[in-house]
């Protein structure tokens, strides 16, 4: 007969620590958009913390290449083709079973609701792309959020933390870099096929040097409300840029803090309302007539910026229309799947038949809310004769906790 030992994770070692508070520890809410090499290291170190719920974002699946670097995966997890996210997640749990790591297969900007960004104490950037991290911006602008940004390439690395009112990522961008996301994300009315991006060399210490450090910096994100300026006992990277240079063993700290006036992406989405009824699940008409009783209005429509519903696509050559009915975040796949328009995507433009704005004209109000495109537990954007508002699918909060 095996007995279990009871313990409270640990106890007798960050206790020690003269910053480190273990309450705010075991309550703190961490948000980490990325499984890959940067984003393996950082989870590992926040369960080792003891970091009571973490979220990891990831869409993608474990390559065998992904192997050298990223701590938490097997080689089963790529000869399975399994999701990073909840490969992360399980491995971080067997780690320290007193926290919750909690998966979500998505695309950080059109699949996971803001509600989770402004619930979250702190968000963590593990990406690989321009886009990405503009995405993660702009959600994390929207939600009034600090996010931590780590890059790695070949013995290089550097961190960086975004704040509002004091960083901004996509006012740091060169009008080159801007271009480059704006085609990536497409014009509104054509589908284009993204080309592959290729690989970056990194190395195992890269990512954990890197990773280490954006840990370390989420742990005192997560403290700084516990010490007033004078009795702070560190300094965080807000407005600044650590970068290591292992070639040279080199580091330094810069002054990287960029703020424009009338940038888009500092549009923050407050006040929010309680929408206690509101669910994804719930169909197009009935959230329309709940968001009437709640904003007070006669007329409502919700605003799908981050992920316009797709009724149809249509090619040049041959002329011809696909009935597809998905989010814009799904589109991509739908195309792959179906071999006929898989064919035509190489040879010919595909313009979208789209909604970007539902209301009572909505010719598919029976559909889910989550059916067209918006995610659990998100804050809607609603417009009405008396204004515009922010309501939250606050019913969806329970998946999440």
């Amino acid at each position: 007969m095996t007995t279990t030992t009871k313990y409270e994770w640990g106890e007798g070692v960050f206790t020690l620590l003269s910053w480190f508070k273990k309450e705010k520890v075991n309550n703190a809410l961490v948000l980490v958009a990325g499984a890959g090499a940067l984003g393996n290291e950082v989870v590992k170190d926040l369960t080792l913390f003891g970091v009571g719920h973490i979220f990891i974002v990831d869409f993608d699946r474990i390559e065998l290449s992904n192997l050298t670097r990223s701590v938490l995966f097997r080689e089963e997890d790529a000869l399975q083709h399994r999701y990073k996210a909840e490969v992360v997640a399980k491995r971080a749990m067997e780690i320290n079973p007193q926290i919750k790591v909690t998966p979500i297969v998505g695309n950080l900007f059109s699949e996971v609701g803001l509600a989770l960004y402004k619930s979250v104490d702190v968000i963590i950037g593990c990406l690989d792309s321009r886009l990405a991290r503009y995405q993660l911006n702009r959600m994390a602008m929207r939600a009034g959020k600090t996010w931590i940004d780590g890059s790695i390439e070949n013995l290089t690395g550097a961190v960086k933390v975004y704040s509002p009112g004091i960083s901004c990522y996509e006012c740091g961008l060169s009008r080159e870099e801007f271009n480059i996301i704006m085609l990536r994300t497409g014009c509104a009315d054509v589908v284009r096929s993204q080309a592959s991006q290729g690989r970056i060399a990194t190395t195992p210490v890269s990512a954990s040097i890197v990773g280490a450090v954006q840990a370390q910096e989420a742990m005192k994100i997560i403290h700084e409300d516990t010490y007033d300026k004078e009795s702070k006992p560190f300094t965080t990277l807000q407005g600044k840029m650590w970068r290591y240079e292992g070639l040279t063993n080199t580091t330094n700290i810069y002054k990287f803090a960029s703020w424009k006036k009338n940038c888009p992406a500092h549009e923050q989405w407050t006040p929010t309302l309680p929408g206690e009824n509101m669910t994804a699940d719930m169909s197009v008409s009935e959230a329309l007539e709940e968001l009437k009783r709640i904003c007070g209005a006669q007329a409502v429509e919700i605003n799908m910026m981050n992920n316009k519903f797709i009724e149809a696509v249509i090619s040049d050559s041959p002329e011809k229309e696909f009935k597809v009915m998905v989010p814009e975040s799904q589109l991509d796949d739908t195309i792959s799947s179906d071999a006929e328009m898989r064919k035509l995507s190489y040879k010919t433009l595909f313009h979208k038949k789209f909604h970007e704005n539902i209301d009572s004209c909505f010719p598919f109000q029976k559909l889910t809310l989550k059916q067209i495109g918006i995610p659990y537990f998100d804050v809607l954007k609603v417009a009405t004769e008396k204004g515009e508002f922010y309501v939250e699918l606050s019913a969806d909060k329970e998946r999440f906790e």
